[in-house]
C-alpha cells in the first residue's frame, strides 16, 4: 500500500506526527510494508511557523515540498492543485491522507478524487455553521469527497449523518492532536517559563528599554505566579482597527493590571498592530510579554501553567479542555463545540465584544482547573486512524 499524507500549515504538523509514528511502528512489525510519502504544500513557509515544528515533533523532513507560500485563498488552492496533480501522476498512491481544514486539505482532496484516488480525512465532521469562514468551506467540500471520514468526537458523527453521509464511510477514532499532547507532555513540563520568555522575546521589546527584559522575566520566576496567555490571528479579530483596538485597550487597561499577559504573536497580528499605530504602546507595557511564534513544547508548557487562555485558535480550545485551562474563545462560533463548557469543556465563546469578554474574563478568573477528557481522547487515536485505512473495503 502506498499512502501520501499532506500537510500545509502548522496545525497539520501536530496531527501528522503521531500518524507517521504509527506507520513506522507498523512497518517494523509487518512484512507487508506501507510506503509513505509526506507532502508539505508550504502554506506555512516561515521557519518559526514550520521547520521548528517538524524538528520538535520528530517529523522527518517532507519527501516533497510544493513551496506554495502565501497568497489569496484562490491562489493557494489553485497553485496547490496544479503542483499536487503532478505528484499524484508520478507517485500513483492508493490513498491520500488530508488533515483538518486548511487550504491544502481542500486542494489535495479535490485533486486526488479527480484522479480516482481514495481520500481519507482525519478530523472529519467538524462544523461551525458559519460559511463565511474559509475553513468551513474546506471542511464541507473535503468531507463530501472523502472515502473515509475519521471523526474526533460524537458531535462530528452527528453532523455527518445529518448531511447524509453513510455509516460505512464514518469511523470514530478520537482526537489525534491529543496523541501529540500526551506524547510531549513530560518534555514540555520540564521547560522553564522564564527561559521560554528570554529566548523568544520580540527584539523590539528589548531595544525599547535596556532594562525591559529584566523587568519582564522575574515576575514569572515563582512556580505559582499567575499569568494569562493569549493567541490571536484570525482576520475577524485583527484586520479592522475598530475591532482590534478595543481588544488591545482591554488587555492593557485590565488584564495586565491583574497579571502578566504572555502573547506569542502571529505575523498577521503584528503587522496589523503596526499598521494601526498600536505597536509602540504595547511594546512599552512591562506586563505584556510579546513573543515570537513558539515551538510546540514551549506553547504547551505555557498552556499547562496559565491561569487563563484567550485565543481564537481551534487547536488550543482542545488542548485547554484536556489540560483544564479556563479558556475564552475570541470567536462567535466554533467547529469544536465539544470544548465548550456546556459540553463539559473548558471554553466559552466571547467573540470580539468587549463587554462580553470583560464579563467572562472576570467570571473565569475564579474558575479552577478542571481537566476533561472526551471519549477516545486517550492518546491512541493515530493507531485507530491507520487501522481504519488498512481495514477499508
Amino acid at each position: 500500500m502506498k499512502i501520501i499524507s499532506v500537510v500545509g500549515a502548522r496545525p497539520n504538523f501536530m496531527k501528522i506526527a503521531p500518524f507517521m509514528h504509527e506507520v513506522k511502528k507498523y512497518n517494523s512489525t509487518n512484512g507487508d510494508k506501507i510506503e509513505h510519502l509526506l507532502v508539505h504544500t508550504g502554506q506555512h513557509y516561515d521557519d518559526r511557523m514550520s521547520k521548528a515544528f517538524f524538528e520538535a515533533l520528530n517529523i522527518p523532513e517532507a519527501d516533497i515540498n510544493l513551496g506554495i507560500g502565501s497568497g489569496t485563498h484562490a491562489q493557494q488552492v489553485g497553485n496547490t492543485m496544479i503542483a499536487f496533480e503532478k505528484v499524484l501522476l508520478t507517485e500513483k498512491p492508493d490513498w491520500v491522507i488530508v488533515l483538518g481544514d486548511v487550504n491544502a486539505t481542500l486542494a489535495c482532496s479535490v485533486t486526488a478524487k479527480k484522479l480516482h484516488i481514495k481520500v481519507c480525512h482525519i478530523e472529519a465532521g467538524l462544523r461551525s455553521g458559519d460559511e463565511r469562514m474559509p475553513e468551513e468551506i474546506n471542511r464541507l467540500v473535503t468531507d463530501r469527497l472523502s472515502d473515509l471520514l475519521l471523526t474526533p468526537d460524537t458531535l462530528s458523527i452527528e453532523n455527518l449523518k445529518k448531511e447524509g453521509v453513510p455509516d460505512s464511510k464514518i469511523k470514530f477514532v478520537g482526537n489525534i492532536m491529543i496523541d501529540t499532547l500526551e506524547s510531549n507532555r513530560d518534555q514540555a513540563a520540564n521547560l522553564e517559563i522564564s527561559k521560554i520568555i528570554e529566548e523568544n522575546l520580540i527584539d523590539e521589546q528589548v531595544s525599547i528599554s535596556p532594562n525591559l527584559l529584566l523587568s519582564k522575566s522575574p515576575s514569572l520566576q515563582a512556580p505559582q505566579s499567575p499569568f494569562a496567555l493569549m493567541t490571536m490571528h484570525r482576520p475577524s479579530n485583527v484586520d479592522k482597527k475598530e475591532i482590534l483596538e478595543p481588544i488591545i485597550r482591554f488587555l492593557l487597561d485590565e488584564v495586565t493590571h491583574d497579571m502578566p499577559l504572555i502573547w506569542p504573536l502571529h505575523p498577521r497580528a503584528q503587522k496589523q498592530l503596526q499598521d494601526f499605530g498600536l505597536w509602540s504602546e504595547i511594546l512599552a507595557n512591562e506586563h505584556l510579554i510579546l513573543l515570537y511564534p513558539l515551538g510546540y513544547h514551549e506553547m504547551l508548557k505555557l498552556n499547562m501553567e496559565a491561569k487563563i487562555m484567550l485565543t481564537d485558535s481551534g487547536g488550543l480550545q482542545e488542548e485547554c479542555t484536556v489540560l483544564g485551562t479556563p479558556c475564552l474563545t475570541l470567536r462567535w462560533n466554533t467547529e469544536r463545540p465539544i470544548t465548550l463548557r456546556e459540553h463539559g469543556g473548558a471554553s466559552v465563546l466571547v467573540g470580539n465584544n468587549i463587554e462580553r469578554i470583560r464579563k467572562e474574563y472576570n467570571d473565569t478568573l475564579t474558575n479552577q482547573r478542571n481537566p476533561i477528557r472526551p471519549r477516545l481522547w486517550d492518546g491512541a487515536t493515530a493507531g485507530r486512524c491507520l487501522q481504519a485505512v488498512l481495514d477499508f473495503q
